[in-house]
């Protein structure tokens, strides 16, 4: 059997908790293969609500395993308060939910050195969610990384007191009072490592390719999205690990010839979260409009985001460089009602190629824009392509067309039954 691999196509936020919820009946095996806290993904079903940083979203099921992988970045804080609401919601995960042996742990003292970090860039800030992402995978390829493995051993806390220093050092060089901070985070950080003591640490690139033997299949579910990517996306605005299909790979311990669909979420229309180019952002009314439909407010850090329309320029890089073969597009409804409906298609910069991604977007780079005909109906209650109206039909069309890439999943709303097969 091969791994498929689910991903997001632009700034992150394209909604990839729900449709790995929705799709995971289909499969044995979820793997998170990158990122940390700093994702958010969303699922919503039964009149509730849930927000996953850490764990992998076919969690719900618990007749299936979920595997927490080597390229994930782990702080327990955050990961014992994902598992005390999910037992309380319902849904214990002790069981069906492993542990990369490789995936490194976020210190308290990785949280502080982004916030005094960030701090110190003053307008040049990323716009880091402050959990520590960056710092923790600096240590890792620094080679002084703490592993979740290493609780496995005896000289975990000498470990854990030479990395801490080494942070208390490089903290000495900022302006930031950070000893309050560390001595109230500290001693929690400490206490919920016995959660993740509680479960089983794996070495998940034999436990995955020897499922992956016996038949079973597998849904390796990325994190933010490939414009993020910390090779391939809007540096210096990036994560800070590798969004695209290669980290299903890496993140996962998975040959290459073991890629299977590479399914590729965007969204009818785009948004981003924080700092960086956005051509496509939409400042006017309609921009507010698409953020107050669409609800758009980071799951993570509550941080309003910015809106514009779709970018098929940014699209179809992002399959190219993923190798995607077929798409999901997720907030289909959040559109109705709009007179017209703006897709920028080119670039119109006096340096770089008008169908290219650029290396730099510059700020005076300007997007060409085709306007379709709206629609009035709502989306959110129907069930079956066919009964979709014309005008969203055409929009869908034109994108699919223009991506030569085929669009098999459109989701109209934020609920598991809020989704749409295309070709059933």
């Amino acid at each position: 059997m091969n791994v498929d691999v689910l991903l997001g196509l632009q700034w992150g936020d394209e909604g990839k908790g729900k449709i790995v919820d929705f799709l995971t009946p289909h499969y044995d095996i979820i793997a998170r293969f990158q990122g940390g806290p700093n994702a958010g993904h969303s699922l919503e079903f039964d009149d509730k609500k849930f927000i996953l940083h850490s764990i992998p979203s076919g969690i719900f099921h618990p007749n299936k395993i979920n595997i927490v992988g080597n390229g994930v970045v782990i702080d327990p804080v955050i990961f014992e308060e994902e598992i005390t609401a999910l037992a309380q919601s319902g849904y214990p995960a002790t069981n069906n939910l492993f542990i990369s042996k490789k995936a490194h742990l976020i210190l308290p003292t990785h949280r502080i050195l982004d916030a005094a970090s960030e701090a110190a860039k003053g307008i040049s800030k990323i716009g880091s969610t402050l959990k520590g992402i960056g710092p923790t995978y600096m240590d890792k390829t620094g080679r002084n990384g703490l592993r979740a493995g290493d609780l496995l051993y005896t000289d975990f806390s000498e470990k854990y007191n030479l990395l801490k220093e080494k942070h208390l050092r490089l903290l000495s060089h900022f302006d930031y009072d950070f000893e309050k901070e560390l001595h109230l985070y500290e001693q929690r950080w400490l206490d919920s490592l016995k959660t993740l003591k509680e479960f089983q640490l794996i070495d998940n690139e034999y436990v995955i390719n020897r499922y992956l033997d016996q038949g079973q299949k597998v849904l390796a579910e990325g994190a933010q999205g490939t414009l993020l990517d910390i090779d391939y996306g809007s540096y210096p605005f990036v994560t800070s690990s590798n969004t695209i299909c290669a980290g299903a790979c890496t993140g996962l311990g998975v040959a290459p010839q073991r890629i299977g669909e590479v399914m590729g979420i965007f969204k009818a229309y785009a948004t981003r979260v924080g700092s960086g180019p956005f051509p496509s952002e939409e400042f006017n009314a309609p921009g507010e409009l698409l953020r107050e439909k669409g609800k758009e407010f980071g799951a993570t850090t509550g941080r309003p985001r910015r809106c514009g329309w779709l970018d098929l320029v940014a699209l179809k890089y992002s399959i190219m460089i993923n190798g995607v073969t077929q798409l999901i597009m997720t907030k289909a409804d959040v559109l109705s009602g709009f007179a017209s409906i703006k897709i920028c298609t080119a670039y119109d910069s006096p340096n770089e190629d008008p169908l290219h991604f650029p290396f730099h977007i510059e700020p005076d780079l300007k997007p060409q824009y085709i306007e379709l005909p709206g629609w009035k109906e709502d989306l959110s209650a129907i069930r079956t392509y066919e009964d979709l109206p014309q005008a969203f039909k055409n929009y869908l069309e034109f994108v699919q067309d223009s991506v030569q890439v085929p669009i098999q999943i459109i989701s109209v709303g934020p609920d598991r039954d809020h989704t749409i097969y295309k070709t059933r």
